[in-house]
């Protein structure tokens, strides 16, 4: 299975996911890139934005609309 599908699982099963997250679960450095892969298939996957918590700055957690946990 490629770190897309591994992804997809992940996020049909109610999680949300972060670049942070992606690359200690699935080894994946590039989870934009497979966000915008998934969405172009067809998927309906929404950012959000966050705020650090240490220092300036955001960065982006991706949910799958419609799928609650």
């Amino acid at each position: 299975m490629n770190q897309d599908m591994l992804i997809l699982n992940y996020l049909k099963q109610g999680n949300s996911i972060t670049q942070k997250e992606a690359i200690q679960l699935f080894h994946c450095y590039r989870l934009s890139a497979a966000i915008y892969r998934l969405r172009n298939s067809g998927y309906e996957i929404e950012t959000h934005k966050q705020q650090k918590a240490m220092g300036s700055g955001t960065f982006a957690r991706y949910i799958m609309k419609g799928v609650s946990r």
